[in-house]
């Protein structure tokens, strides 16, 4: 994953509705930021599984992000 695709996908999450990443269960919560950033930027099967990883791996940071907003 490259620096530009980590910064759009914490940006995307920045931005999203708290009430949207707080209330989805894990994941629910993965696959619709994957779609979100989808939209963004084409991705090949590789990049994207990659970006499925990394997001399962920051569920805990992304909801605690977000309950502090």
């Amino acid at each position: 994953m490259t620096p530009t695709m980590l910064r759009q996908l914490w940006s995307l999450i920045e931005t999203t509705q708290t009430n949207l990443l707080l209330k989805q269960d894990d994941a629910s919560l993965v696959q619709w930021i994957l779609k979100q950033f989808k939209q963004k930027r084409s991705l090949d099967t590789q990049e994207a599984d990659i970006i499925s990883d990394y997001i399962y791996s920051r569920i805990s940071l992304i909801r605690d992000l977000a309950a502090q907003r």
